[in-house]
């Protein structure tokens, strides 16, 4: 028994080893404005955002690594041990929704992410004109980003407009807004008027509606026929005064061949 005791010490040294580097690897851990796990940060558009990545629990140098979405991103060597700093200038809309990760080089599964929360005014500006045939349909669209999400309001000739059901229709998305007019009459003429507003700031684009009277439609089937019609009436005409219009043709030229003659006798 004693033997066997003597030989199973051997084994039992690694496990003990591996367990108390498994302990160390768990203490360490990342923060990333003193966040220790995953968080939004809310900044608005323009001003630059710091985020600063320190190494928590380390008694060794460790490299850390930073990413921007899935792309790896560039430090220089004096920004990578310990502590890394990245600074994004100047924050613009196309950062919103994007995340900042920063990881421990020989543990990526040491991470801490941050998502950039980034806020911008609705930006629409501008008019259009456009003319439409009486009785037809016509679309107002108007496209605008904002964060947070703009509300939209619709008006004709600066007054509030009133959505007559069976006539107007409304299709809005986070971005798009639209504004339907179904068989468009002579009373929709007007400027019509999309506002976007957020609790940062509003934009608006005008539409000048000019409603055009309606064309004559003539069936092409009916054209057609008429053209036909015409076309073999004048060649039945033809056909039915051939014989005549033979003899003038040969009198015409029995008259040209004797008057010669008549001046030489």
């Amino acid at each position: 028994m004693v033997q066997r005791s003597s030989l199973a010490v051997p084994h039992e040294v690694p496990v003990l080893t591996i367990c108390f580097l498994a302990c160390v690897a768990t203490g360490l851990e990342l923060s990333v404005n003193n966040h220790a796990a995953d968080f939004s940060l809310s900044t608005l558009s323009g001003p630059p955002v710091s985020l600063s990545c320190l190494v928590q629990n380390s008694s060794q140098a460790e490299e850390l690594l930073w990413y921007r979405g899935d792309g790896k991103v560039d430090l220089k060597d004096g920004n990578k041990v310990n502590v890394s700093n990245i600074c994004i200038s100047p924050v613009t809309e196309s950062d919103n929704g994007v995340t900042f990760t920063c990881k421990l080089a020989r543990d990526k599964s040491v991470q801490v992410s941050v998502i950039l929360d980034v806020q911008f005014p609705p930006r629409l500006t501008g008019e259009e004109s456009l003319q439409i045939e009486e009785e037809k349909d016509v679309i107002l669209s108007c496209s605008a980003k904002s964060n947070p999400q703009a509300q939209t309001a619709w008006y004709k000739n600066n007054i509030t407009l009133t959505l007559q059901q069976n006539r107007y229709q409304l299709y809005q998305t986070s971005e798009v807004f639209q504004l339907s007019i179904i068989k468009v009459q002579k009373s929709d003429n007007g400027t019509y008027t999309c506002v976007v507003k957020s609790s940062l700031g509003e934009g608006r684009k005008d539409f000048h509606l000019i409603v055009e009277d309606k064309k004559p439609v003539f069936p092409k089937e009916a054209v057609i026929a008429a053209v036909v019609v015409v076309t073999l009436t004048v060649l039945f005409g033809i056909v039915a005064r051939k014989d005549k219009i033979f003899k003038c043709f040969k009198r015409s030229s029995e008259t040209a061949l004797e008057a010669p003659l008549g001046r030489g006798a």
